[in-house]
């Protein structure tokens, strides 16, 4: 039985509305393109799940010349074969053996940089050819996730950012080894990093964090885009945005907006910064950090990039090119700090404080009984004070010091010069207590 290639059946199912007839009336053919264009499909070897009307025409005429032979693709007579000279084939292997990690771009850009070819003389092509045949190319399942393309790009710088996290290297924290996180804010147009770091977590409070110094340094965007875990469904973050006049928008689950940017970042990040990390010279999450920021600044953003959209220009030079455009911060600036507080409710209890995180807070004894909005900045895990729902301040809230309490003078209610309970001695601290705890006098016994 002859073997049909599956990329030969998937086709010729794609075309089975037209094959099947044994005629077409006029226009027929032009509108079940358009029809067939407009479907769903499982494409084999591909994220893609359109297909153009061309492509489906080229593949009818195919079938009509050829039946479904016609149909399977054609290998290069030239597959395996590499044309770059012996000199260059062998110091592209040895660049790879060095370090496999290398991605293909690195590879070129250190045989430049070293003198061994012209600068724009090797293609990407030619190389992935070269290091597949000799087995050196990314194996599946690695880390990177290929480059997905996308159709659309915001107009300008700022319009808007996207945020994510990717898992990263071990450092030593606390005296222990332990995962680092990266969080990135990248800006559409420009692929810019308005911010990204280090951190122990993926939280709220970790994108908050790294959000806060990526509005110090690159202004306000549009919208942010972010993913839709329940870490980032947090209302402290909500608040923050509409405090400083940013649409958050999350992403539709298993479909998230930017992806290809995001995971075209990520794969650049891993080749070109992670594959190369000395680890010997991290001592805490604050190492890695300064290699990360210094490693953005000198080479990422100074980069020429091929995306669309920059043309290559680096990021840095397209961002600026919109720097008339960009909301700053103005006013605001001033108020950064109060801008990322967190608010939570409380209830007062009768001895004047409050709780958060395990630890007591005093606050304006006549508050006693009732629920006030407790300002915290989470960030150097400190608490403020309290205010009502308005954000009007109603007092400062310190922390309850039990031992000196003993000796603090407290404030009683105001005498009206006559005893409440005209039957029981003024002097008599037990009577009087037993009526002011109970609420009645005697005769009402």
């Amino acid at each position: 039985m002859k073997v049909i290639h599956p990329v030969a059946l998937f086709r010729s199912h794609v075309l089975g509305p037209l094959i099947s007839r044994d005629r077409l009336e006029r226009g027929e053919l032009k509108s079940t393109l358009k029809e067939l264009a407009s479907r769903s499909y499982d494409i084999p070897g591909s994220r893609n799940n359109h297909l153009s009307e061309k492509t489906i025409e080229a593949w009818y005429y195919a079938w009509c010349r050829g039946d479904i032979d016609a149909l399977t693709p054609k290998t290069r007579s030239d597959r395996g074969q590499s044309k770059l000279s012996p000199e260059h084939q062998e110091a592209i292997l040895a660049t790879k053996r060095e370090n496999p990690r290398r991605s293909i771009d690195r590879v070129i850009r250190l045989l430049e940089r070293r003198g061994k070819v012209a600068r724009g003389e090797l293609k990407r092509s030619s190389v992935h050819r070269l290091l597949q045949a000799h087995g050196l190319s990314r194996p599946s399942g690695a880390a990177s996730e290929p480059e997905e393309h996308r159709a659309y790009l915001a107009e300008y710088a700022g319009d808007i950012w996207y945020g994510d996290v990717m898992h990263g290297p071990q450092v030593p924290m606390n005296g222990k080894l332990r995962k680092a996180y990266l969080v990135s804010l990248m800006d559409d147009a420009s692929r810019l990093i308005a911010h990204a770091a280090f951190c122990p977590g993926e939280t709220a409070l970790d994108i908050e964090a790294v959000l806060k110094q990526a509005v110090l340094k690159r202004g306000l965007p549009k919208k942010l885009v972010i993913d839709n875990g329940p870490a980032y469904r947090a209302k402290t973050l909500q608040d923050v945005c509409i405090r400083l006049g940013i649409h958050l928008v999350y992403c539709r689950p298993y479909a998230p907006e930017g992806k290809g940017k995001l995971e075209r970042w990520h794969r650049t990040f891993r080749d070109h910064f992670l594959s190369e990390l000395d680890h010997s010279r991290l001592s805490d999450l604050s190492d890695l950090n300064a290699r990360l920021w210094a490693w953005l600044e000198i080479i990422y953003h100074r980069s020429p990039h091929s995306g669309h959209g920059l043309d290559g220009n680096t990021p840095l030079q397209r961002y600026q090119r919109d720097l008339p455009r960009i909301r700053t911060l103005g006013a605001l600036a001033e108020q950064i700090d109060e801008l990322f507080h967190h608010r939570v409710e409380r209830k007062v209890r009768k001895d004047g404080t409050v709780s958060y995180q395990g630890k007591r807070f005093e606050v304006p004894y006549e508050l006693s009984g009732k629920r006030v909005m407790l300002v915290v900045d989470p960030h150097v895990q400190k608490v403020l004070w309290v205010e009502n729902d308005n954000e009007e301040s109603l007092g400062a809230a310190t922390p309850l010091d039990a031992v000196a309490n003993v000796n603090r003078k407290r404030r009683k209610p105001q005498s009206t010069g006559a005893s409440s309970y005209p039957d029981v001695d003024p002097e008599n601290e037990v009577e009087l207590a037993y009526r002011q705890y109970h609420g009645h006098t005697k005769e009402e016994k």
